[in-house]
């Protein structure tokens, strides 16, 4: 991605889709040109937890919501150290910010990080037209980077595709660090850092958790050397089937059967340490308003998501595998998508949402107090063996 400095609020810019659709408006944020995978998300607030979430990372983020920015930029709801999105697009930016927390507007912080953006178009005639043709390849061109439709297109058909991509490892910490627990330590997990966000441990912590966040590439050696209570593997971006890594460490986990919990890559990467495989949805979740239900309660939730992948399990009949018995556990109203998976013979469970509700509601807390509960069994079964 390259930039300038400029300001934008009268420099035009063009979104150029894969498949030759183009959309023309207003710069927003940095001027100059950017790639990545168009998605759209549905929230109609958090937009500063969902530019900073590394699950976003190389995807062009289409603000589905008319009116971004009225809250401005705070320096509390970040949740990781940067903006991941390669691109913003939204229909009418807020012209003044106002929240008793702003520190700047979200223009601003776009423009110090970097982000091209682009504003002032059809944002549901988009959304329409990718739920219709699916996810792709895209290209925010603004300023002097504009250039004739047929030369910006080659070059964002040029650019990789997401399916097959490895990302995880570009996110995650380079270096271990610890999440105190909050009042008196009860239990320490591991938390494999595949694209974390700073919700998540802070969520653990409350429940009196310390939480040692570790870097994707740790070895079962590492993770076990912090003598964990339970293992816990995080959200992430990316292709599922391009991480073999992680893979092999969850089987690892289960193998010693240490209680374990997963969400959104970490579902995934359960759903291929079972046996089952992956597959690219046409145009994902995102958002913070999807309904799911948990089946194992009868309970619908509306629940936070940002996936483009999903766990190809059956959701008629227990499944066996080479770690006992799994049955899906959650799945989407919407389309039916798996959304959880629960080993029936083991300490062992994963969520494809985002329990941590940043931003988004707070339906699926619970599955902290789950997890905490499974580790509190598994040591007092321990105990009295």
């Amino acid at each position: 991605m390259t930039t300038s400095t400029r300001g934008a609020t009268r420099v035009p810019a063009v979104l150029v889709l894969e498949d030759g659709r183009t959309f023309r408006g207003r710069a927003y944020g940095a001027v100059g040109v950017t790639f990545g995978e168009a998605v759209f998300s549905t929230g109609m607030t958090g937009y500063q937890e969902t530019l900073t979430d590394p699950s976003y990372d190389r995807q062009i983020v289409v603000a589905t919501a008319p009116q971004i920015g009225n809250t401005g930029w705070n320096d509390e709801d970040d949740e990781s150290k940067r903006i991941w999105v390669s691109g913003y697009v939204v229909r009418d930016p807020a012209r003044v910010p106002s929240n008793w927390r702003a520190k700047r507007s979200l223009d601003d912080e776009l423009l110090a990080q970097g982000i091209v953006g682009i504003s002032g178009i059809d944002t549901r005639a988009l959304t329409r037209h990718l739920r219709e043709r699916g996810s792709m390849r895209a290209g925010i061109f603004s300023g002097d980077a504009i250039a004739a439709e047929d030369e910006l297109l080659a070059r964002v058909q040029a650019q990789p595709q997401m399916k097959g991509a490895s990302l995880y490892e570009e996110v995650a910490t380079q270096e271990a660090y610890v999440v105190p627990a909050v009042g008196e330590k009860k239990f320490t997990v591991a938390a494999i850092d595949l694209g974390i966000k700073g919700m998540t441990p802070h969520r653990m912590a409350e429940r009196g958790i310390e939480v040692h966040v570790l870097p994707a590439t740790a070895t079962a050696d590492e993770v076990y050397a912090v003598n964990p209570d339970g293992v816990f593997f995080s959200n992430g971006p990316g292709d599922p089937a391009t991480a073999d890594g992680p893979v092999e460490l969850m089987t690892a986990v289960l193998e010693r059967r240490t209680p374990l919990f997963g969400i959104c890559f970490g579902n995934q990467i359960l759903g291929r340490a079972l046996g089952f495989g992956t597959y690219k949805l046409k145009y994902g979740h995102r958002g913070i308003n999807q309904p799911v239900q948990d089946r194992t309660t009868g309970k619908v939730e509306v629940t936070a998501h940002n996936h483009g992948f999903a766990v190809d399990a059956p959701l008629d009949k227990v499944t066996e595998t080479r770690f006992g018995r799994v049955e899906v556990s959650h799945v989407c109203l919407n389309d039916n998508v798996v959304e959880g998976l629960q080993l029936l013979d083991q300490p062992a469970f994963s969520v494809q949402y985002h329990p941590e509700a940043a931003a988004g509601p707070h339906d699926a807390a619970y599955l902290f107090d789950r997890f905490t509960s499974l580790m509190s069994t598994v040591l007092m079964e321990g105990q009295r063996a």
